[in-house]
C-alpha cells in the first residue's frame, strides 16, 4: 500500500516539486516576510524559525535521498537533478551545505550498482528494475549530458558525478548477463580522465567529506567509500598512471631544487589528493563501521573471523579479489616512496589505522616493513615507513639535539636554531607521530609492544626530546603521543615518575639555577608571544589521561614534599586563572584551553572522597628535616571551591559568559569547547555540593585551621561584574538551552535541586528569579521546556555504551527527574518557595488566592504545572492509559507526587483542585485507567497508583465537604460500580457526555458484571514478595559482612533505609587491598568475584526493601481511599444495600490476599487497619439498616395491638417482618459468617508476634459482634403486658439467631483462639490489652455455654487478672497526683474492671471471682483511701473550661466507681454464696471506712459525687446488715466484734442521715447549683435526678432490710424513726435552707418518710407525663418542629449541629428521645419502689407506735430506759447491740407524742394522697405485675388511723 502511494506521488512529478521548493525556500526571504508582518520575536525565536526553515529544506532533500537509496530515479527526474546540481555552489568554508550534500548523494546512489556484486537472492529482479542496466535511452541521455563540455558552477562536483558515472559504466561492462552497451562502456576511461583533470579528489576531501553533515549519515560514508574503492579496484591502470605521474613529478622537483630552478608549472598532485581523501574519509568512525578493513588483507593465517577482512560484514574464507587489490594498493604505494608523497602516505595510513582491528594491521605492516627481509629490497636502513626507521631517526635527533643543550650561561640564546630540525623534517616527524598516536590509541597490544621494545624505548626518547630545544608544535605532538601511551595504567605509573624526573614541569627548584625551566617558561614566554598554545593544551591532555589511568600518591618523594600539588598549582594558577587574560590568534583556542584544564579539575574532584587522614598534616622527612606533605588534589580543589577564591570567581564568571554567548544563538569559534568548559564548571560545582557536607563535618572534627563556607551560600554572593546576586540565576538560565545543550541543562538542574533543600535560600532564590520580568519569563520557559522534552526512560545498565542519541535522551530524562525533585523538595518548604513560582502560584498575595488558568488565558504563562499535566495526560483518551506510566515510570511517579503535594498542602490545595476539576477533569480521566499494569517497574507503578489514590481521597473529601455532589458521585461510580459504565441520568449534560465516551470504549454487554475498580486496584498489588537467596560465602565471614552491610545503610530520598552500594564496594575493595602476602595476590580474582556476589545480593535486598515500601505505600493509599469513600462521602450517594455488598467484597478480597501463604508479613499492619475500618462501617451500615422503620404488615396489627406495633416497629421489626427478611442484613448471614471466619483466621495467622496487628483485628471483631447486639430500645412500659408464656414461646429473632451462630463459629476455633485472646488480655501493649479485654467481655456476655468462662478460670487467666489489681495499685496511686503521668494505666484498669464486672454478672462467674478473692484484693488496694479534696471554688464559682485530662477528683472517681460497681454486681448475682459475698464486701467497706465515711458525709452535689453515693448506699444496703457479722470468717473476739458493730452502726446512722438531705425539701436546693452548667446541662441534670432517686431508694431499701432482719416477729419491731411528723409540716411551711433539722446522731422522725412519699408521688406524675410525651414524639420524629429537633440534637452533640443533614438530625433526635424515655422509665420504677417502701415503713412504725409502744410519761426516764433496754436485750441480744444508737431516740416517746402522731398522721395521710397512690398503682404497678401492694398498705394504714387508742 505504501509503495503504491509513493509510486503515484513520484509519477505526479514529486522530484520536480522537491527541487523547485529547495531552490525557492530561502531563509533570508522568509525572514524578510516575517519581519514585515512582525512575526519574529527574541533571538531564540529567530533561531527556532530559521532552524525550522532549514529543516524543511533539509527534509525535502533527504526524502529524495531516501528514495534514491532504495530505487533510482527515472531518466527525466535524474536529468532534473543533474540540472539542479549544475547550479550549486559551496559555502564560505568551501564545503557543500547539508541540503546540496543530500542531493549529490541522491544522484550518486542513482549510479550505484555495487549491490549487484553482493549476490543477493533477488538479484535478477533488481537488475530488471534498474534503468541503468535495462534502458538504453536512459544511459544515452545521461551520458551525453555528462559529456557536455559546458562547465558547472562547481567543476569538482561535475568531476564527482562524472567519476561515479564512469565507475558505473565500468561496473556494467563487467557484468556478463547485461545487453551490449559497448559504445557507452568504452567511454569510461575518458570520463574518468575528465574527472581527475577537474581535481575530483581534492573536491571530495574539502567539499564533501569536509561538510559538517557528512559523518552524521552512515549511507553517505558508505557511498563515498564505495566510490573510492571502486576506483581503486575497477581502474587499476588509472591508479598506476597516477603513481607514475607522481614519481615523475618528484624527480622533476628534485632536479629543480638541485639546479636551483623554479618549480615546473605542470605539476599534478592527484595521487597526493587521493591519499589525503582516504586519510580524511576513514579518520572518523562514528558508526563503528570500520570500513577501512577492506584495505587490509591479512598476511598471516587467521585464527578468528573477527580480525578477518570482512566485506560488508560477510566473512569469507578467502579474502575477495577487491580486498586483495586494495591491500596491494596500500603496500605498493609505500614501496620506493618519493618524498613528495611521504607525508600524504603517512596520513593515509593514519586514516586507515582508525579502529581496533585496522590499527593492529597497520602496526604489523610497519613492523614487517622494518624487518630484515625488507631491507634487501629497500637497501640499507629499511623502508622509511617502518617503526625501525622512525624510532631510529628519533634517537638520532635526540642524540644530535642533546649535544646542543645550552649551558646555564647561554640560556638567553636558547632558541637560535643551532643544528635544529628543518621544516620538512618537522612535518614528517609530526605525521609519523600522529600515525603512531592513532595506532596506539586504538590498539593496546601495539601500545605495550612499542613501549616494551628494548631498542626503540619510545617513551624515553620522547621525554628526552621534550627537554631539547625544538618548536612548541612538535613538542605538543610528542606530548600527544605520550598521552596515547598513558592510556595503559601499567605505562602511566612509570610515566609519572619519568615526568617528575625529567622536570617537564619544574617541581623542584635547584638553588644554583637562576631561571626556571620547563613548560611554565614555554607558556609564559614563547606561547604567549606567539598567541598559540598547542603545548599547554597537550600537557593538560597528558595530565588528564594520566590522572584517569593511574594516580600516584607519593609523586616526587625524596626530592620534594610528595604529592600532586605542583601540577595542580600550575594548572590552576598559570593555565586556568590566566586563560582569559591571554591573547589568542585563533579565537576558538581560548575555549579549548579552558575545556582541557577544567576537565583535569573535574576528574580530580570526581575521584576524590574526603577521608579523615586528609585533615591531618602528614609529615615526611626530606634531607634530614621534617616537612609537611601536600594534601590530595581533591582536597585542595574543595578548599578553593568552598571559599571566595579566584578559582570559584572565574568559574562563575565563565558560567555567566557562557550563558551570554549561548543567548545570542549565533555560531562563534570554539562554541563546542565553550559548552564543554561550561559543562565541566557546572559539574565541579555539583561535585562540590555533593561532597561538601562530609568535607565540612571532617574539617570540624579535625584540628586544621581552615575556614570554609558552604557553596550554596557562596553562590548567593554578589557578582562583581553585575553587582547583583545573580550566580544562581545564571546557572538556572542554562535550562533555557535544554534543547540545544541537554548536558548543561542536566548539570544546572542537578545544582538547583541540591541547593533547594535549604528554606532560607529558597526565599532568596524566589526573589532573584522574579526580580527581573524578562529573566523570570526566560527561567520559567527554561524549566517548562526541559519538562516538555519527550524522551522515554531507557532501562540500560550503566556498563553498556550508549549511542549518542540514546545518551542525550537519557540526560534529558534525568534533567526532568531533577526538576521534579526540585519541585517536591521546594513544596515541603514554607512559602514563598521556588515550586510555587514554577507552578504558577501567586507570590505577592496569599497563595490560596491564586486562580490557575490554561496557558495563554488571562496572560497566564505555560508553567511547570501545565507541563506535568501534559506528561500525565498523553494517552488518557485512548484505552491504553497514560503513556508516561509505561514509557517513563519514574517520571510519572514524581509527576503524580507533585500533584498530590499540591492538593495536600492547605495553601495550594484550593486553587489546584479547582483547576484540575474544572479545566482538566484530571482525576476522572486518570482514575478510569487504574490499575496500571507494568510488571517491569513494579515499584514505580505502585507509587504512581499510591499518589493518584491519595489525591483522589482528597478530592472526594473536599467535594463532599463543599457539597459538590455530582463530582463526588461521578468518582464514586467510577470506583465502585460493578456494572459497566453507563451514562448516569444526573441531570447534568456534561457528565452524561463524559460517561458516554467511557462506555463507548468499554463496549460491555450491559447485563454482565465487571470487577469493581477499587477491587481491581487491590488485585494489582501483589502481596507475595520474592526474597533474595541468603549469601553463600567462601572467603568473607558472613556475620561480619552482615554487620558491614548494616553500617552502610542510610535513608534515601523517600525515607526508606537502603544500603549504599558504592560505599559498601569501597569498603570491601579496601579490605581486599589491605591483604598482604602471595596467597592473597593469587586469590584476588576470586575475592573480587565474591565481592560482586555480595554487591548483587545487596542490590537485590535494596530492591526488596523498596518494593515492600512501595507495596505498603500503595496499600496505605488504597486504604485511605476506601476509608474516605466510607466515612467522608455523603451516605446517601451509595445505597445501603450496595454499601454492604461493597464492604463485603472488600473484606473478603483483602482477607483472601493476606491469608495467602505467600503474603508478606510486612503488609499485615496496613491490612489489619483496613479490616478494622471496613468492619466498623459494615457494623454501622447493618445496624442503621436494622433501625430503619419498616411499616408492619396490616394483618399482624389487630385492633388492640396496632399502637404497640407501630411504636415498637420503629426500632425492631415485629416477628412477621423478621421472617420476610431473608437474612440478618442485606448481605445475608452466610456472608457475615464468612467474614467472621476470615477475621478469626487472620487473628490466628498473626501467631505470637504482631500484637499491634491483632489490636486492629480485636477492634474489628468487636464491631462485628456489635451487629448482633440489640439496639437501644425505648422502655415504653408496654412490653410488660405480655405474659411470661408469650415471651417464652416467641420465635427467635434475627439478633439472637446471629448471636447464636457467631458464638458457635467462635467456639469451633477452640482453645487456640482462647489462648491468643486471653494472653493478649493479660500482657502486652496497653491498647491491645484493653481491646482483648473488651472482646472477652463481649464473648463472655453472649456465651451461653460458658465455655470461655470455664477456660478463663481453669487456665488461671482469671486469677492472673484478679491478682494484677494489686500490681495496678501503685500505678493508680501515681495517677492521683495533680499532674499525672500518662493515663494509660487508668484506661487498662477500667477495661479490666469492666470485664470482671461482666464476669460477675453471671452467677458462675461471681462464684469464680469470689474464689479468686477479687474483693479481698480490692480491700488490699490503697488507692481507694487516697480520696482528693473537692475543690469547692471550682464547683460553685467560675467553671474551668473542660480539658482532656480530668481533674484529680474525677480521676479518683474513675478508679473508685468500677470497684463499687463490681461489689454491687457480685452482691446481686451471688445467690448461693450471698452471705459470704456480703461478708467480703463488708470487709472491703471497713478496710476503706475513712473514705466511705467521707463520701457519706460529703455535701457536694455534682453528678459524680451523687453517683458515688448512689453506688455506695446500694452496697451498704446489701452488706452492712446485722446478719452478715455472723458469717464473717475471721476470728471474732469480743473487742473486734465491738469494733465491727461500731462500723456498721456508723454506716447505718449516716445512711439515715442521707434521707434528710435527699428525701426532704433540701433536694430542691441541690438543683439550684446545677442550672449554671451549660453544654450538656440536660444530660447532667438527668444524671443527678436519677442518682438522687437511686440514693433515696437505696436508703429506703436499707431501712426495710434493717427492720425485717432485726425483728423476726411483729411484737418486737425495731423502730428507726421517731413518732414525730412535725418536721414534715415544718418543712412544707418554711423556706429556710439551713442545715438539716435533725443532726445525724439523732433519729429522724417519720415526717421525712411521709414527705418523701408525697414528693415521690408528685414526681411520679411529672415523670409519667414526660415519658408519655417523649414516646409520642418518638413515634412522630419527622413531624417535630425544627427548633425542637435542634434542641434534642444539641444534648447529644453540643457543637456543629447546623452542619449535619436532616436525616442525621432525626437519627440523633431519636437517640436522645430513647435516652430520655429510658431515663424516665427508670425514674418511674424508682419512684414506685420508694413509694412502696415508704408506705411499708410508715405502716410498720404506725403499727408499733399506735398499738404496741408503752409511753414513758410518769416514770424517771433514765430508769425506764434501762428497764426497756434490759428486757429487749433478753429478747434479741444480738440485734439490739447493733442498734445501740437508737435507744436515745426511742426512749423518749411520751403519751403526748403518740397522740400528736395520730392527729398529724390523719391530716397528712389524707384523701388526696391516698387517691394519688392508688392512681399510681393503677397506672404503673399493675403493669409491673405487683398487684394491689400499695392498695393493701393504704387500706391498713387507713385502718390503723381509724382505730381509737384504747
Amino acid at each position: 500500500m505504501t509503495t503504491r502511494f509513493t509510486d503515484e506521488l513520484m509519477e505526479q512529478g514529486l522530484t520536480h516539486k522537491i527541487l523547485t521548493l529547495v531552490s525557492q525556500i530561502d531563509v533570508n526571504n522568509e525572514f524578510e516576510k516575517l519581519q514585515r508582518e512582525r512575526g519574529l520575536g527574541s533571538e531564540k525565536h529567530r533561531k527556532e524559525v530559521s532552524d525550522l526553515i532549514k529543516e524543511c529544506r533539509q527534509s525535502l532533500a533527504e526524502s529524495l535521498f531516501s528514495w534514491t537509496c532504495q530505487s533510482p530515479l527515472s531518466k527525466d527526474d535524474t536529468l532534473l537533478l543533474i540540472g539542479h546540481l549544475e547550479r550549486v555552489t559551496v559555502e564560505a568554508s568551501g564545503s557543500l551545505d547539508s541540503v546540496n550534500l543530500a542531493l549529490v548523494m541522491a544522484l550518486l546512489y542513482c549510479f550505484d550498482i555495487s549491490f549487484i556484486e553482493q549476490g543477493a537472492e533477488d538479484r535478477e529482479d533488481i537488475i530488471h528494475q534498474l534503468p541503468l542496466l535495462t534502458e538504453r535511452q536512459y544511459i544515452s541521455s545521461i551520458h551525453s549530458r555528462l559529456q557536455d563540455s559546458q562547465p558547472w558552477k562547481l567543476p569538482g562536483l561535475q568531476a564527482t558525478v562524472r567519476l561515479a558515472w564512469a565507475l558505473a559504466l565500468r561496473g556494467i561492462s563487467q557484468l556478463s548477463d547485461v545487453p551490449a552497451l559497448a559504445e557507452f562502456t568504452e567511454a569510461d576511461e575518458a570520463m574518468a580522465e575528465l574527472a581527475i583533470a577537474d581535481n575530483i579528489f581534492l573536491f571530495l576531501t574539502e567539499s564533501v567529506v569536509g561538510s559538517e553533515n557528512f559523518y552524521q549519515e552512515e549511507f553517505y560514508i558508505r557511498r563515498i567509500h564505495n566510490l573510492i574503492t571502486d576506483f581503486l579496484a575497477l581502474m587499476p591502470m588509472k591508479v598506476k598512471q597516477l603513481r607514475n605521474r607522481a614519481d615523475e613529478d618528484a624527480r622533476m622537483i628534485h632536479m629543480s631544487l638541485h639546479m636551483g630552478n623554479d618549480l615546473p608549472i605542470s605539476l599534478r598532485r592527484d595521487l597526493e589528493h587521493l591519499m589525503l581523501l582516504i586519510a580524511e574519509l576513514y579518520k572518523k568512525n562514528p558508526f563503528n563501521l570500520e570500513l577501512a578493513l577492506e584495505y587490509w588483507c591479512p598476511s598471516e593465517p587467521l585464527q578468528t573471523s573477527t580480525i578477518m577482512g570482512s566485506y560488508l560484514g560477510v566473512a569469507h574464507q578467502r579474502p575477495p579479489q577487491r580486498q586483495v587489490v586494495l591491500s596491494k594498493f596500500v603496500r605498493q604505494m609505500g614501496d620506493l616512496l618519493p618524498p613528495t608523497i611521504y607525508i600524504p602516505y603517512l596520513k593515509m595510513l593514519q586514516g586507515l589505522a582508525s579502529g581496533p582491528q585496522c590499527a593492529h594491521y597497520c602496526f604489523s605492516l610497519l613492523k614487517v616493513n622494518g624487518s630484515s627481509h625488507a631491507e634487501n629490497i629497500q637497501g640499507a636502513g629499511g623502508s622509511p615507513v617502518s617503526w625501525e626507521h622512525f624510532f631510529h631517526s628519533l634517537m638520532l635527533y635526540h642524540e644530535h639535539l642533546r649535544k646542543d643543550l645550552p649551558s646555564a650561561d647561554s640560556v638567553q640564546y636558547r632558541h637560535l636554531p643551532l643544528r635544529g630540525i628543518t621544516q620538512k623534517e618537522q612535518d614528517g616527524l609530526i605525521a609519523f607521530l600522529q600515525l603512531t598516536t592513532t595506532i596506539i590509541t586504538w590498539s593496546e597490544n601495539a601500545r605495550l609492544a612499542l613501549c616494551e621494545h628494548p631498542q626503540w624505548t619510545p617513551v624515553v626518547v620522547i621525554l628526552g626530546l621534550l627537554q631539547c630545544s625544538i618548536p612548541p608544535i612538535l613538542k605538543a605532538e610528542l606530548l600527544k603521543t605520550l598521552t596515547a601511551f598513558g592510556k595503559s595504567p601499567e605505562i602511566a605509573a612509570s610515566l609519572w615518575q619519568s615526568l617528575e624526573y625529567t622536570q617537564i614541569l619544574q617541581t623542584v627548584r635547584i638553588p644554583s639555577q637562576r631561571q626556571a625551566i620547563g613548560i611554565e617558561v614555554e607558556l609564559n614566554e614563547i606561547e604567549s608571544r606567539c598567541e598559540e598554545y598547542p603545548l599547554t593544551r597537550a600537557f593538560c591532555q597528558l595530565i588528564s589521561t594520566l590522572v584517569e589511568s593511574s594516580f600516584p600518591s607519593n609523586l616526587g618523594a625524596g626530592l620534594r614534599p610528595p604529592g600532586f600539588d605542583p601540577y595542580l598549582q600550575f594548572l590552576r594558577d598559570s593555565v586556568f586563572l590566566r586563560f582569559r587574560t591571554r591573547a589568542y590568534r585563533r579565537a576558538a583556542e581560548k575555549w579549548e584551553v579552558a575545556e582541557v584544564v577544567l576537565e583535569v579539575f573535574y576528574k580530580l574532584l570526581r575521584d576524590y572522597e574526603p577521608q579523615m587522614e586528609d585533615f591531618v598534616d602528614q609529615f615526611v622527612e626530606l634531607r634530614g628535616e621534617e616537612i609537611i606533605a601536600y594534601k590530595p588534589p581533591g582536597f585542595s580543589l574543595m578548599y578553593h571551591l568552598l571559599n571566595e577564591s579566584p578559582m570559584l570567581e572565574l568559574s562563575l564568571s565563565l558560567l555567566e559568559e557562557g550563558v551570554k554567548q549561548l543567548d545570542t544563538y549565533a555560531p562563534f569559534p570554539g562554541k563546542k569547547h565553550l559548552e564543554r568548559a561550561v559543562q565541566h564548571c557546572l559539574a565541579l560545582l555539583n561535585l562540590t555540593l555533593q561532597k561538601e557536607n562530609l568535607f565540612m563535618d571532617l574539617l570540624r572534627e579535625s584540628q586544621l585551621a581552615l575556614i570554609v563556607t558552604p557553596l550554596e551560600q557562596l553562590l548567593q554572593g554578589i557578582n562583581p561584574r553585575t553587582k547583583k546576586a545573580d550566580n544562581v540565576v545564571n546557572i538556572a538560565r542554562y535550562l533555557y538551552h535544554g534543547n540545544s545543550n541537554p548536558e548543561l541543562a542536566f548539570e544546572s538542574a542537578k545544582i538547583l535541586c541540591c541547593i533547594s533543600c535549604n528554606s532560607n535560600i529558597q526565599i532568596k532564590l524566589v526573589g532573584d528569579f522574579t526580580h527581573d520580568q524578562s529573566v523570570s519569563q526566560k527561567l520559567m520557559a527554561g524549566f517548562v521546556e526541559c519538562l516538555d522534552s519527550e524522551d522515554a526512560e531507557e532501562f540500560i545498565s550503566p556498563e553498556e555504551e550508549l549511542e549518542p542519541d540514546k545518551k542525550l535522551a537519557r540526560i534529558r530524562h534525568e534533567t526532568r527527574i531533577h526538576i521534579l525533585n526540585l519541585l517536591i523538595t521546594s513544596l515541603e518548604r514554607n512559602p514563598p518557595n521556588l515550586a510555587l513560582y514554577l507552578l504558577g502560584f501567586e507570590l505577592k498575595k496569599p497563595v490560596s488566592t491564586t486562580n490557575l488558568q490554561d496557558p495563554g488565558v488571562l496572560g497566564c504563562p505555560r508553567t511547570c504545572l501545565h507541563a506535568i499535566l501534559n506528561i500525565l495526560e498523553k494517552g488518557t483518551e485512548g484505552r491504553t492509559g497514560p503513556m508516561a506510566v509505561k514509557e517513563s515510570p519514574q517520571l510519572a511517579e514524581l509527576c503524580y507526587q507533585v500533584i498530590y503535594q499540591l492538593c495536600a498542602c492547605s495553601d495550594t490545595s484550593g486553587p489546584t483542585m479547582r483547576y484540575l476539576r474544572t479545566s482538566q477533569d484530571f482525576l476522572f480521566s486518570q482514575l478510569q485507567h487504574l490499575p496500571f499494569s507494568n510488571r517491569e517497574c513494579e515499584i514505580s507503578m505502585l507509587n504512581q497508583m499510591s499518589w493518584l489514590m491519595k489525591t483522589a481521597s482528597i478530592e472526594l473529601r473536599v467535594t463532599s465537604l463543599n457539597r459538590q455532589r455530582s463530582h463526588t458521585q461521578r468518582l464514586l461510580h467510577l470506583l465502585l460500580d460493578d456494572m459497566p459504565v453507563k451514562p448516569y441520568s444526573d441531570g447534568e449534560g456534561g457528565i452524561e457526555d463524559e460517561n458516554r465516551s467511557v462506555s463507548g470504549f468499554l463496549h460491555f454487554d450491559t447485563a454482565t458484571k465487571v470487577r469493581r475498580k477499587i477491587l481491581s486496584i487491590l488485585d494489582s498489588i501483589d502481596f507475595s514478595q520474592e526474597i533474595p537467596e541468603p549469601l553463600q560465602l567462601d572467603f568473607f565471614d558472613r556475620a561480619q559482612i552482615e554487620q558491614v552491610i548494616a553500617n552502610c545503610e542510610h535513608k534515601n530520598l523517600r525515607g526508606q533505609t537502603v544500603c549504599n552500594v558504592k560505599l559498601l564496594h569501597r569498603v570491601l575493595v579496601a579490605e581486599v587491598n589491605a591483604l598482604q602476602g602471595m596467597a592473597a595476590i593469587g586469590q584476588r580474582p576470586l575475592l573480587m568475584e565474591e565481592i560482586s556476589t555480595i554487591l548483587q545480593y545487596v542490590v537485590g535486598r535494596n530492591k526488596l526493601l523498596q518494593c515492600l515500601h512501595a507495596k505498603r505505600h500503595a496499600l496505605e493509599s488504597w486504604r485511605q481511599l476506601v476509608e474516605i469513600i466510607l466515612t467522608a462521602c455523603p451516605q446517601d450517594l451509595i445505597q445501603a444495600e450496595d454499601r454492604q455488598l461493597i464492604i463485603r467484597d472488600l473484606l473478603q478480597d483483602v482477607h483472601d490476599k493476606i491469608l495467602d501463604d505467600d503474603a508478606a508479613q510486612e503488609l499485615m499492619p496496613v491490612v489489619a487497619g483496613a479490616v478494622f475500618t471496613l468492619t466498623a462501617h459494615l457494623s454501622q451500615s447493618v445496624r442503621t439498616e436494622q433501625k430503619q422503620p419498616q411499616p408492619p404488615p396490616l394483618a399482624a396489627a389487630g385492633p388492640g395491638e396496632s399502637q404497640f406495633l407501630m411504636l415498637d416497629s420503629s426500632f425492631t421489626s415485629p416477628p412477621m417482618t423478621e421472617c420476610m427478611n431473608v437474612g440478618f442484613a442485606s448481605i445475608g448471614d452466610s456472608s457475615l459468617h464468612i467474614i467472621l471466619k476470615k477475621l478469626l483466621d487472620f487473628i490466628l495467622k498473626t501467631g505470637g508476634g504482631f500484637q499491634r496487628v491483632r489490636t486492629h483485628l480485636y477492634g474489628s471483631l468487636l464491631y462485628y459482634l456489635q451487629m448482633a447486639q440489640r439496639p437501644d430500645e425505648p422502655d415504653t412500659l408496654e412490653a410488660a403486658k405480655k405474659t411470661m408464656w408469650e415471651r417464652l414461646t416467641a420465635p427467635e429473632d434475627a439478633f439472637s439467631k446471629l448471636q447464636r451462630e457467631n458464638i458457635a463459629i467462635i467456639e469451633s476455633y477452640g482453645a487456640a483462639l482462647m489462648e491468643v485472646v486471653c494472653r493478649d488480655a493479660c500482657d502486652g501493649h496497653e491498647i491491645g490489652r484493653m481491646l482483648a479485654l473488651a472482646l472477652l467481655d463481649r464473648i463472655v456476655s453472649v456465651d451461653k455455654q460458658q465455655q470461655w468462662l470455664l477456660y478463663l478460670s481453669n487456665s488461671g487467666y482469671l486469677k492472673v487478672l484478679v491478682d494484677s489489681l494489686v500490681e495496678d495499685d501503685l500505678t493508680l496511686q501515681s495517677l492521683l497526683s495533680p499532674q499525672p503521668p500518662l493515663l494509660k494505666a487508668l484506661y487498662t484498669y477500667e477495661s479490666k474492671m469492666a470485664f470482671l464486672t461482666r464476669v460477675a454478672k453471671i452467677q458462675q462467674g461471681a462464684l469464680e471471682l469470689l474464689k479468686s478473692g477479687v474483693i479481698v484484693r480490692l480491700a488490699q488496694c490503697q488507692v481507694y483511701d487516697m480520696r482528693p479534696e473537692i475543690d469547692h471554688q471550682g464547683l460553685f464559682g467560675i467553671r474551668e473550661p473542660p480539658v482532656f485530662i480530668p481533674a484529680p477528683v474525677d480521676r479518683y472517681r474513675q478508679i473508685l466507681l468500677p470497684a463499687l460497681q463490681l461489689c454491687q454486681v457480685i452482691l446481686t448475682s451471688s445467690m448461693a454464696q450471698h452471705l459470704q459475698a456480703a461478708g467480703q464486701v463488708l470487709q472491703f467497706l471497713i478496710s476503706h471506712s475513712d473514705t466511705i465515711q467521707a463520701i457519706l458525709r460529703c455535701q457536694d452535689v455534682s453528678a459524680g459525687s451523687l453517683q458515688e453515693l448512689a453506688l455506695l448506699t446500694g452496697i451498704i444496703s446489701k452488706a452492712a446488715l446485722p446478719g452478715v457479722l455472723s458469717e464473717l470468717d475471721v476470728d471474732v473476739t469480743e473487742g473486734s466484734l465491738m469494733e465491727l458493730q461500731g462500723h456498721i452502726g456508723r454506716f447505718q446512722r449516716q445512711c439515715l442521715g442521707l434521707l434528710s438531705r435527699f428525701g426532704g425539701s433540701d433536694r430542691l436546693r441541690q438543683f439550684k447549683f446545677q442550672d449554671g452548667v451549660d453544654g450538656d446541662r440536660m444530660n447532667k441534670r438527668d444524671e443527678i435526678e436519677l442518682a438522687m432517686q437511686q440514693i433515696c431508694a437505696n436508703v429506703m431499701e436499707y431501712c426495710q432490710s434493717l427492720m425485717l432482719q432485726s425483728s423476726p416477729t411483729f411484737q418486737h419491731a425495731v423502730c428507726l424513726f421517731t413518732p414525730s411528723l412535725s418536721e414534715t409540716i415544718n418543712r412544707e411551711g418554711r423556706q429556710d435552707t439551713q442545715a438539716p433539722v435533725v443532726p445525724y446522731w439523732r433519729l429522724p422522725g417519720l415526717g421525712i418518710i411521709v414527705y418523701l412519699l408525697k414528693q415521690s408521688a408528685n414526681d411520679f406524675f411529672t415523670y409519667y407525663d414526660s415519658h408519655r410525651q417523649n414516646v409520642n414524639k418518638l413515634q412522630n420524629v419527622e413531624q417535630l418542629p425544627p427548633d425542637e429537633i435542634k434542641e434534642l440534637c444539641q444534648s447529644v452533640m453540643p457543637a456543629g449541629v447546623d452542619k449535619i443533614s436532616t436525616s442525621q438530625k432525626y437519627i440523633l433526635g431519636r437517640r436522645r428521645l430513647v435516652k430520655l424515655i429510658n431515663n424516665r422509665a427508670k425514674l418511674l420504677s424508682l419512684c414506685s419502689y420508694i413509694i412502696e417502701t415508704c408506705l411499708f415503713i410508715f405502716w410498720r412504725h404506725l403499727e408499733y407506735y399506735l398499738l404496741r409502744c408503752t409511753p414513758t410519761d410518769s416514770q424517771d426516764s433514765l430508769l425506764a430506759s434501762t428497764a426497756t433496754f434490759k428486757s429487749r436485750r433478753l429478747q434479741d441480744a444480738f440485734t439490739s447491740e447493733t442498734n445501740l444508737d437508737f435507744r436515745s431516740g426511742l426512749t423518749r416517746v411520751s403519751q403526748h407524742d403518740i397522740e400528736q402522731l395520730q392527729i398529724e398522721a390523719i391530716n397528712v395521710f389524707g384523701e388526696s394522697l391516698q387517691k394519688k397512690l392508688l392512681d399510681i398503682e393503677g397506672l404503673y404497678s399493675k403493669v409491673r405485675s405487683r398487684y394491689c401492694f400499695i392498695q393493701a398498705l393504704v387500706r391498713r394504714i387507713r385502718g390503723l388511723l381509724r382505730l381509737s387508742r384504747a
